[in-house]
């Protein structure tokens, strides 16, 4: 069996329910893969991902395989995502978010990701919460997925034509021109790029004729990070509209946005160590866990603009809230209590069966006592975590559990890992890193 015949199996179930899948090939990591559906409308393309995720569970499980959803199912090498392609459109064909063959579409490309810039910027938390539960917290920021601070990327090339409608320059004017880019090869022509580079350390990126929302955890129902896209989107454009009504020109409420969100365009290297560092001067927040970020969720500013786009009352505003808490709690509670029940049932006898080898000659021995009783010690202490975790608000609950119990079962991880080194490969009672992320090649 392999995991080629487990994806043409998939491919064609989806292709039986009308969705055909534009992408299939290996990703960077041992075992990871890729698939994508072809684009459509948002709210169809969110249930195909759905339905294709199923799909992966229903024929891998033919197949004697399991499909790995968690965003980070093995320390040390790339983590998994979606990379959320979002546009938005008229019912006569006109794409936002492409720079346009005339001018009405240049006009209208500007003018869109000014509504986005100020949607990023004005509501940064709402768009970093929607992509916070425990599996994205270790992936952000590192081996192909952005950081958590929330920008936008629109190209170097139009960053420059920002700068210039600030200083009084018109909304025409920018070169949305493909160019020949290099192979390094002196026997391959020059190929076709992009307008502007696709940067991959950013969350937001400018695609061509969409934004990619690149940040969206692998396990998610993209319905989620989608809604609060348009939420935003939805708001720049009110804010926009607003200002012309009023009586400024289409030219100079343009610029006005531009200019009181420009802080958000961030062009640079996300990955770098002086990006956080900008960002919070900028005054860009970086809610690098999952309850930094749902703390920010229930303010009075993501309130109103929940209710001024009938999206959300406030009183579903909180639910929603409750609900993030709720899912990040029980995950990192169901992790700890599978971590110490495999300490209990299985690595614990493993260890002692190892070091019972060791009793004639105890000089080959090491220190496997030590490292082996260290996992018990580290063992207590994270069954001690669990039972202190109960606090009077799920607020209070969810930080304890990423500031106090996660740092205790790495501690124990830490452990068991020098342990895996030393114990007879016979004994040792769980799937080896070698036999999860390769065997399916032998």
């Amino acid at each position: 069996v392999t995991v080629q015949t487990l994806i043409e199996r998939v491919q064609a179930a989806m292709l039986k329910i009308g969705c055909a899948m534009a992408v299939q090939h290996n990703e960077v990591a041992p075992g990871q893969h890729e698939m994508s559906p072809v684009f459509c409308t948002a709210a169809a393309s969110c249930d195909n991902n759905v339905v294709f995720m199923e799909t992966m569970n229903r024929e891998a499980a033919k197949l004697g395989l399991q499909v790995l959803f968690h965003e980070k199912p093995f320390a040390g090498i790339n983590g998994s995502g979606k990379h959320a392609n979002w546009s938005i459109g008229t019912d006569t064909g006109l794409n936002f978010f492409y720079p346009g063959k005339n001018e009405e579409g240049a006009l209208l490309f500007v003018t869109a990701i000014a509504c986005l810039a100020y949607g990023l910027s004005q509501h940064n938390e709402l768009v970093r919460c929607a992509v916070a539960h425990s599996g994205n917290d270790h992936r952000l920021g590192a081996q192909e997925a952005p950081p958590a601070i929330i920008s936008l990327y629109p190209g170097t090339g139009f960053e420059s034509h920002v700068e210039s409608i600030i200083g009084g320059g018109p909304l025409l004017g920018y070169k949305a021109e493909k160019k020949k880019q290099t192979t390094g090869s002196c026997s391959a022509m020059p190929i076709e790029a992009p307008v502007e580079d696709r940067n991959r350390t950013a969350p937001f990126p400018f695609c061509g004729n969409r934004f990619e929302f690149r940040a969206v955890g692998s396990s998610q129902n993209c319905s989620f990070p989608i809604m609060i896209c348009n939420t935003i989107m939805a708001s720049g454009m009110a804010h926009l509209s607003g200002l012309i009504e009023k009586g400024m020109s289409h030219r100079d409420a343009v610029a006005q946005v531009y200019k009181e969100n420009k802080h958000i365009i961030f062009t640079g290297n996300g990955y770098s160590a002086e990006w956080p560092v900008e960002a919070a001067k900028r005054g860009l927040p970086n809610l690098n866990t999952t309850p930094k970020a749902v703390a920010t969720w229930n303010s009075a500013k993501n309130k109103a603009v929940f209710e001024q786009m009938k999206i959300y009352t406030p009183e579903e505003t909180e639910a929603r809230a409750e609900v993030m808490l709720e899912a990040y709690i029980t995950s990192m509670s169901v992790e700890a209590d599978t971590m110490v029940e495999m300490m209990e049932t299985a690595m614990y006898a493993a260890c002692a069966k190892d070091l019972e080898k060791y009793k004639t000659l105890p000089k080959l021995a090491g220190n496997r006592q030590a490292i082996y009783e260290s996992i018990v010690t580290e063992t207590e202490k994270l069954k001690a975590v669990i039972q202190a975790k109960h606090k009077p608000s799920l607020e209070e609950e969810a930080t304890y559990l990423c500031d106090v119990l996660k740092p205790q079962m790495a501690a124990l991880r830490e452990v068991v890992d020098k342990a895996e080194g030393l114990i007879e490969k016979a004994l040792y009672p769980f799937p080896t890193y070698e036999t999860l992320l390769y065997s399916h090649h032998f």
